[in-house]
């Protein structure tokens, strides 16, 4: 028998509020949570992003201090290898008009770069290369583990707040900027010769936006993505519409828009970890309940009728989060970090750079530990061509 979708879904929201204080937090290896009747999946999405909206109470409103960094100087975060700056130029072509993508490329001492794992970072709105490099200390982790970070950057021009158009798949806005990351990797993994089969890909807001973009259009570049405080897809449309979204969360079954964008195409899957503060006051915590179901979807592991037999479900409670992954064979496809008291902010990062927080565990290792476990065995391009011209 199934397990009914709605009522996973349901009842991890429920779990959600329970931790929207501090008080709730310190009771959750405790407590036993009862999961409510089962009712249309976006009506329950809705209800609770509109709950959750009444409850939320900012850290700084509360009064609560604030804490120190953890980490030293911020120019430690590239320190050790070597940081190049460029811009790569994207020929027009039939599919694509011609832009050029600013990026910085972080290469970690003394490894030799044929080999190596490349993960590509997307920066959120008001942000740029090098405040994202310094907020999530990416690049100590590259160094300890030997992986590339490349920092795709978007630009004043394109948006004037450096938003990546998540929201718009036409090739004027977020299908052109996904088209030209896609050419940023193919370049860069053959100029230094990255391991094909382990690039990853992270995105805080509008950049996970994009990155579940990418994800869905170009699956075969990627071997797992991570998305952190990062909207729900497939409905909005407009810049109007994607605030709704990220206020509300979707208000269509969630996978039945997964199922829109594929039409009759199987997607090959796509391994991810979605991490989402419970105090987030810019995108609802409800979009990450959504974006779990999706991806859920688009890993073959559900349907509209519930999620597959076979699929085990295992919650985890740690110190000041809530972890849940769906696995398969052994292994987590789909892992959901849910971080009490964390607002709109990269979970423990450095604190004395915008959007990121000491709050909640270091997601830059969470996220690392999740790729470290994934990799891309089977390369179908054909498939990212065809859909990234029938897309928008």
């Amino acid at each position: 028998m199934t397990k009914n979708l709605t009522k996973l879904w349901a009842g991890g929201m429920r779990r959600l509020l329970a931790i929207q204080t501090r008080a709730a937090r310190d009771a959750l290896k405790g407590a036993r949570i009862d999961t409510p009747q089962p009712q249309a999946i976006w009506r329950a999405a809705q209800a609770a992003a509109e709950q959750a909206a009444r409850q939320v109470t900012p850290a700084h409103a509360s009064g609560a201090p604030v804490r120190e960094s953890r980490v030293g100087p911020r120019a430690a975060a590239w320190a050790a290898g070597e940081w190049h700056r460029a811009e790569h130029l994207v020929p027009a072509n039939d599919q694509h008009v011609g832009r050029s993508l600013p990026y910085g490329l972080y290469l970690p001492p003394g490894r030799k770069t044929a080999g190596m794992p490349l993960v590509v970072m997307l920066h959120g709105c008001k942000q740029s290369m090098d405040s994202f490099a310094e907020g999530t200390r990416m690049n100590l982790l590259a160094d300890r583990h030997g992986f590339a970070v490349l920092y795709p950057e978007q630009t004043e021009r394109a948006h004037p707040h450096q938003c990546w158009h998540w929201y718009d798949s036409r090739d004027a806005a977020g299908g052109g900027e996904a088209a030209s990351i896609v050419s940023l990797i193919d370049t860069l993994v053959e100029e230094h010769g990255f391991d094909r089969s382990r690039v990853y890909l992270a995105g805080l807001s509008a950049g996970a936006g994009l990155a579940m973009l990418l994800a869905v259009r170009s699956p075969s570049r990627f071997a797992a993505i991570a998305l952190h405080s990062g909207p729900a897809f497939g409905e909005a449309r407009s810049g109007v519409t994607a605030l709704d979204v990220m206020r509300r969360g979707v208000h269509h079954d969630p996978v039945a828009l997964v199922d829109t964008q594929l039409g009759a195409r199987i997607h090959p899957g796509m391994p991810a970890i979605v991490v989402q503060g419970d105090a987030d006051t810019v995108v609802a915590p409800v979009n990450a309940e959504q974006l779990a179901v999706q991806l859920l979807r688009l890993n073959g592991l559900a349907d509209t009728r519930g999620v597959r037999q076979g699929v085990v479900s295992r919650e985890t409670f740690k110190d000041g989060y809530r972890e849940q992954d769906y696995e398969l064979g052994g292994a987590s496809v789909v892992r959901l970090c849910r971080v009490a008291d964390l607002d709109h902010a990269w979970s423990g990062g450095d604190d004395t750079v915008p959007f990121h927080s000491s709050t909640g565990p270091d997601a830059s290792t969470l996220i690392w530990d999740f790729f470290e476990a994934h990799r891309r065995e089977a390369f179908d391009e054909a498939y990212d061509a065809e859909l990234t011209q029938d897309v928008g």
